[in-house]
Parts: C-alpha cells; sequence; structure tokens
C-alpha cells in the first residue's frame, strides 16, 4: 500500500506530466483550491469520490486513490524553520506579526484561539501597478478558552 506522501510525490508528477493545474484538479474534485491541494499533497482524508475524481484526472490508479483516504498527519514542515524560501516568508510572517494577531485576536474576541480545523484559506494574485501582490484570506472559526 501506499503511503499519503508517495501519494502527493505521483500526483504531482502526473499533474506536471500531463499539465493539468491545482485549479483544474480542485474542479474535478468539486471542491475548493486551497484544500484540494493540500489534500492532493497529504494533509487531508478525502471521500471516495473525490479521490477517484482526483486520480482518474491524472490517470493515476487505485492505489493512489486508496492512499488518498487515508487519514493524515498533519505538518508538512521537516524542521522547525523552512528553508524554502516561500514557506520561510509566511513563517517570517509570523515570527513578525504573530504577537500582534493574538494581542488583536483577545482584545476583539476574548481569550480563545482562531481554530484551524474549522478554517477556510485562500490565495488570490491582486494586480498593482508596482507588481502583482498575494493575496493571502485566512478565516478560522473563534474557539474560547474554557476553564
Amino acid at each position: 500500500m501506499l503511503s499519503k506522501q508517495q501519494a502527493a510525490e505521483a500526483v504531482d508528477e502526473a499533474r506536471i506530466e500531463r499539465g493539468v493545474t491545482w485549479a483544474q484538479l480542485a474542479e474535478a474534485v468539486g471542491r475548493p483550491p486551497v484544500w484540494t491541494t493540500a489534500a492532493l499533497l497529504g494533509q487531508h482524508p478525502m471521500t471516495a469520490e473525490q479521490a477517484e475524481a482526483a486520480t482518474e484526472a491524472l490517470g493515476l490508479g487505485p492505489d493512489v486513490a486508496k492512499a488518498l483516504q487515508l487519514q493524515p498527519t498533519r505538518g508538512a514542515l521537516d524542521a522547525a524553520v523552512p528553508v524554502d524560501p516561500t514557506i520561510y516568508r509566511l513563517y517570517e510572517v509570523l515570527q513578525v506579526y504573530g504577537p500582534t494577531l493574538k494581542a488583536l485576536i483577545h482584545e476583539q474576541f476574548g481569550d480563545g484561539i482562531m481554530s484551524a480545523i474549522n478554517f477556510r484559506l485562500d490565495v488570490e494574485r491582486v494586480p498593482d501597478p508596482a507588481g502583482d501582490r498575494v493575496q493571502i484570506t485566512m478565516n478560522g472559526k473563534f474557539l474560547p478558552y474554557q476553564w
């Protein structure tokens, strides 16, 4: 049986080889692009129907579809401090603005956290005369601490 990581590697290889975008896979699966991409990279379990739609679009077999349905071990970083430049910059954003986000969440909502389980994420390209910008929207349910 394939692991989720092996399935993710097979998906990415087939996607590149066939020239299929993450957005096209999301359309085939019937889920948002961010969720679909995360699932196909091993961070969410897919239903049988979702896995079959994705593997059909990529010409992959039932072994990959079965692996895509497994429960993941979440977290994709191999080290505490990421070395990939794109991921490192997001880490840097949290290093710089994490305390600010925490303070503002507590001020506006009280003692609690933003859920990463009941969570939505979107990535958009925003045209700008000085160079296009990346807009990342995080939307998580507030969960108060209960003592």
